[in-house]
């Protein structure tokens, strides 16, 4: 029995922690009795957390969770002696080594083979590949601390006095290895306000857990294991309508499994009495490539704003140093997601169709808040989104030759004849992705009102309600383990 117990508690490299999975459950079901007990005792409060951060995080990533330790502690001092120090020369290379820490990091665990091979083949050299393991979520708590040393040099929030509460900023468990990027001006004023949960933050809390749960579980998993990563995975095997509907179903697949996540660490953030942004908005009702950015991981492309695109110049310095700007926001942003050309192909394709966009409202002479209405935004939405689900077959294929298989075979060998035979064989998958798109497109009334609904229900049926969704969860849930798809960045 111990052996048992063991096991389940220590970490699995083939099954992390997710939110979605019964361990995960029960013991936030224990950390939640626990973490109530201590509603007054602040102190004590925050330092159950943050072990139980540190512990959720070494069941991610094994003994990795060091790399969190050593972010935290530098930059929290680094920012303590940035505050204290009056040359501006001085602040520079203290902000300039925070920098050198958490992207010295990010680089070496995961871009040094990459690099190396890069290296290696524009020297006609030789590179083997070092076994480096890519701890989950560094991209976004070094970005997270990054935000936090950025805003104390630039004098828009004064450092934490307390490393404790730091700690517990960086690594609190909800958005730690996926995110969204909580920004330190957002969040540390939060940190050691009274605990309060009233009706309306249970009721939005339940709502987006179940809302995470279903998108991840029901809908994202199902269609990835039973269609869209059999095809991805050989497309010259299937026709070329089955490669689109796959396309249709991966673009779906990514939005709920993310933003499923989101919802779901937004959701338990605010069981903890703590509140979040949105980090995801309707993304594909976008009628354009900049309203996208602005509805898709907010804060991952706020961070890219803030911190990138704003610090080169911005639009500050002409038209052409405004696209030039853009595309090298994306292109970065796309190497964020990955030490892979197919990523920072992604980026730059994003990149380019931003600055594509300005450059058409400023021929057209559109200001900024001028949006298309009626038809013409169907069309902008139809077009957008297209856009957006040619980019993912990119994103999603490792290799380029996959990539132009899929597109060859969607352009030259359509066969729509298959689509009956298609539909029949996969009638549930094909609903499954129909009710996705529904619910994405519903107006957003009616998630005000579902969660208007669920804080009006008596306590007995939120908890009905809730055993629902889980006993759906269980019913449809695969046979193996399915990580979140942020968790790889």
């Amino acid at each position: 029995m111990w052996d048992t117990v063991k096991d389940i508690l220590t970490y699995n490299p083939a099954e992390p922690m997710l939110f979605s999975s019964g361990l995960f459950l029960w013991l936030f079901a224990g950390f939640f009795c626990i973490y109530m007990l201590l509603q007054k005792r602040t102190t004590a409060r925050l330092l159950f957390v943050l072990l139980f951060s540190y512990y959720f995080y070494y069941k991610s990533s094994g003994t990795y969770f060091f790399l969190l330790a050593i972010v935290t502690v530098s930059d929290f001092y680094i920012a303590q002696v940035m505050d204290k120090t009056a040359n501006k020369i001085g602040r520079k290379w203290l902000v300039t080594l925070s920098l050198l820490i958490d992207l010295g990091l990010l680089c070496y665990f995961k871009y040094t083979n990459f690099f190396g091979q890069m290296i290696a083949s524009l020297t006609g050299g030789h590179f083997e590949p070092l076994d480096i393991f890519l701890p989950v979520g560094i991209s976004f708590f070094t970005f997270q601390s990054l935000s936090y040393t950025i805003d104390v040099y630039r004098r828009e929030i004064k450092p934490l006095g307390n490393l404790l509460d730091y700690a517990f900023y960086v690594s609190f468990f909800p958005q730690l290895v996926a995110g969204p990027i909580v920004r330190a001006k957002d969040f540390i004023p939060q940190i050691r306000k009274p605990l309060l949960v009233n009706d309306e933050m249970l009721g939005r809390a339940l709502f987006l857990i179940m809302a995470g749960l279903f998108k991840k579980t029901v809908i994202s998993d199902y269609i990835s294991v039973n269609f869209v990563d059999r095809v991805f995975d050989n497309p010259l095997l299937y026709s070329g309508v089955e490669n689109l509907m796959a396309v249709y179903g991966y673009t779906l697949q990514i939005y709920c499994d993310f933003s499923g996540y989101s919802d779901m660490a937004i959701g338990i953030a605010l069981l903890l009495g703590f509140r979040f942004n949105i980090n995801f908005n309707s993304p594909y009702k976008s009628a354009s490539v900049t309203e996208f950015w602005r509805r898709w991981h907010i804060s991952l492309s706020s961070w890219l704003r803030d911190y990138l695109y704003i610090s080169m110049g911005g639009n500050r310095k002409g038209k052409v140093r405004q696209y030039i700007n853009l595309i090298i926001t994306m292109f970065l942003g796309g190497l964020w997601h990955g030490a892979a050309w197919n990523f920072i192909f992604w980026g730059l394709l994003h990149g380019v169709a931003l600055a594509f966009h300005k450059g058409y409202r400023s021929l057209l002479g559109r200001k900024k808040g001028d949006e298309s209405q009626g038809w013409r935004r169907f069309f902008a939405v139809l077009i957008t989104f297209h856009f957006v689900c040619f980019c993912w077959i990119f994103f999603r294929q490792s290799g380029f030759a996959a990539s132009w298989d899929m597109l060859s075979q969607i352009v030259f060998h359509f066969s729509p004849q298959v689509f009956p035979q298609l539909l029949t064989g996969y009638w549930f998958v094909f609903a499954l992705m129909l009710l996705g798109y529904l619910l994405h497109f519903v107006p957003d009334s009616w998630e005000r009102q579902s969660v208007r609904f669920i804080t009006w229900l008596p306590l007995i049926g939120k908890a009905l309600l809730m055993v629902a969704v889980i006993y759906l969860v269980i019913q449809m849930k695969s046979a193996e383990i399915q990580p979140f798809i942020y968790f790889q960045f």
